[in-house]
């Protein structure tokens, strides 16, 4: 199955320092560009923090946002990622998750998506790039 779907964790892989960010909007960019659909879905409760991450988002090219305070269900419950599969129009095997929490992604993956467990922005898209069959040169 080919992976049409990136989703990506807020706090803690997004919201890096400046070199990290310049690095993800350019990597996003790229995937936007091969046709694989983007979510950022994060934990984060409704208020400031949740307008924080639309605006980033929307800086980071990422319409769809999936934030628990709005939809009621937080990861790593199977429905979290299900859900933003669903609002994709994608299938869990169809889809990636990148997250820097641990049991985020044992959640994804024992629905059937690929989960990235995020420590370092060079590495993770490598990863990421090789799992989307992107050109190294991207």
């Amino acid at each position: 199955v080919g992976m049409r779907g990136l989703s990506v964790d807020y706090v803690g892989v997004l919201d890096g320092t400046e070199e990290d960010r310049q690095g993800w909007r350019e990597l996003l960019g790229a995937i936007r560009d091969s046709d694989v659909k983007l979510a950022v879905l994060s934990n984060e409760p409704e208020g400031p923090g949740a307008e924080r991450v639309k605006a980033d988002a929307a800086w980071y090219g990422v319409e769809n946002v999936f934030l628990s305070g709005e939809t009621g269900v937080e990861k790593p419950d199977p429905q979290a990622f299900e859900g933003a599969a669903d609002q994709l129009g994608l299938s869990p095997k169809e889809c990636v998750l990148v997250d820097d929490a641990i049991e985020n992604v044992h959640g994804a993956v024992q629905i059937g998506m690929i989960g990235v467990f995020y420590q370092v922005f060079d590495r993770a898209a490598v990863e990421i790039r090789g799992l989307l069959g992107l050109d190294e040169a991207v």
